[in-house]
């Protein structure tokens, strides 16, 4: 993402290796790139799963192997679809924000033969909760909101933005997280910093919070992902056979096809010592 990028992994870890088919988040910044080359992320790879690409400040461009070519600025949703195989670049534009802070997720795809696809989605259902408490929904539904965006499992993710207290619907049968991005919030009573995130569980109906108007924070949930998941790299798979054929085809320039103006290929790394085990 560059030299200087700032980045913090919340998922997998080894306490938690999914939240509904969420498998893998990542913050990034904020950082300053007003000078230096911000986000230069060359074309790789992606197998089993489902890139979802949240902006809080900033501004990147998303390419990718199926042509696309397209521009995110916060608010707006990219969601890319690797299924049995796709290749994209991020990289931030000459003219941009001076600050970049975003987020990186990625969810796991029941089976890997998924066509690969992209959508951009630059207008997003808002739900209004209490006074000055409104939720902005990148997928799935939350309190009579329904994002467009195409997923294959039952998901949620929603922005929360606070300005006082308020309850939030929740699926029981989903389990939840929530991951804090800007100002003070509280979650069931407990105070969380920015960068702090939180796994609710299961079986609850509704979340109580309450934060000053700049408090936002990320929900994500979803119905447990039961499949065994084989993560290594960018690549998400069910047998160590699958993501060492993903590689050997990333190598040889077969399956992912190629990136127009995404700049220099990212080479895949070795594979471990050992057979890779499902998580």
């Amino acid at each position: 993402m560059g030299e200087s990028t700032t980045v913090s992994r919340y998922l997998p870890t080894r306490a938690r290796t999914t939240v509904g088919a969420w498998c893998f988040v990542d913050r990034y910044g904020p950082d300053d790139v007003a000078t230096g080359p911000g986000m230069q992320v060359g074309p790789h790879p992606h197998i089993g799963l489902q890139t979802v690409t949240w902006l809080l400040e900033g501004e990147v461009v998303h390419r990718d192997s199926l042509g696309s070519a397209q521009a995110i600025r916060p608010g707006q949703l990219n969601l890319m679809t690797a299924g049995s195989g796709i290749a994209h670049a991020e990289v931030s534009p000459p003219a941009r924000p001076p600050r970049l802070h975003g987020l990186q997720l990625w969810v796991a795809l029941p089976a890997t033969d998924v066509p690969p696809a992209f959508a951009h989605h630059a207008d997003l259902p808002v739900a209004e909760m209490d006074p000055g408490v409104s939720a902005r929904v990148l997928v799935g539904e939350l309190g009579g909101a329904r994002s467009p965006a195409a997923v294959h499992s039952p998901l949620l993710a929603a922005e929360v933005h606070l300005g006082g207290r308020t309850m939030v619907p929740l699926q029981s049968d989903y389990e939840h997280a929530v991951l804090v991005v800007d100002g003070a919030v509280t979650i069931e009573g407990r105070d969380l910093p920015v960068g702090s995130c939180a796994y609710l569980g299961r079986r609850r109906s509704n979340l109580v919070v309450a934060g000053a108007p700049s408090g936002t924070f990320l929900l994500l949930g979803g119905e447990p992902f039961t499949q065994s998941l084989v993560m290594w790299w960018n690549f998400v798979g069910r047998t160590a056979d699958e993501i060492a054929a993903a590689r050997a085809d990333w190598e040889s320039g077969r399956r992912f096809g190629d990136v127009a103006l995404g700049g220099e290929r990212v080479p895949a790394p070795p594979l471990p010592v050992g057979r890779l085990k499902p998580r």
